[in-house]
């Protein structure tokens, strides 16, 4: 036996529709679609309580609950709607997702700050000309040192 004791089956039990029930629920669903949604005209009952009656039970198979007194539309809900192929139209352009459009402007910025780095106008790119420019710097006194120490080797190995 299981630990918490025996376990009973909660709910309701299932109730099943008979064959005949359903046959007649498609007959008269299949008239309403043919009289374009209008009922035909049952026999004129001769007291109004059964025409009225008739009424509220109709509208009742329609509409259950509370669907009865209020319009509900669901302002979420996306219907599906299908086009045809002539309907579409390819020439238009196509709305870009959130990330392509991110990707692109990424790509454009890094464009531009080249552009700007290629023209001296970036921090970056003054620091790089400032170094260059010291490194130049550096190596013309190197070289006028070795062309000096070359003259001096020169004029010693004459005497």
């Amino acid at each position: 036996m299981p630990r918490g004791g025996k376990k009973s089956h909660k709910g309701r039990g299932k109730q099943f529709t008979n064959p005949e029930e359903i046959d007649r629920q498609m007959k008269a669903q299949r008239e309403l679609e043919e009289n374009g949604g209008v009922e035909k005209e049952k026999e004129t009952p001769t007291d109004s309580e059964e025409e009225s009656s008739s009424d509220e039970e109709s509208d009742s198979k329609r509409r259950s609950g509370v669907e009865g007194l209020i319009e509900i539309e669901n302002p979420n809900r996306v219907s599906q709607k299908s086009k045809k192929v002539t309907e579409i139209d390819t020439t238009a352009p196509r709305e870009l997702s959130r990330r392509e459009r991110e990707e692109i402007e990424k790509q454009k910025s890094k464009e531009r700050y080249m552009k700007l780095h290629l023209e001296g106008k970036t921090d970056q790119a003054r620091a790089d000309l400032a170094r260059l420019a010291i490194i130049k710097k550096q190596r013309e006194d190197a070289a006028k040192k070795r062309d000096d120490l070359k003259k001096v080797e020169e004029t010693k190995g004459k005497r």
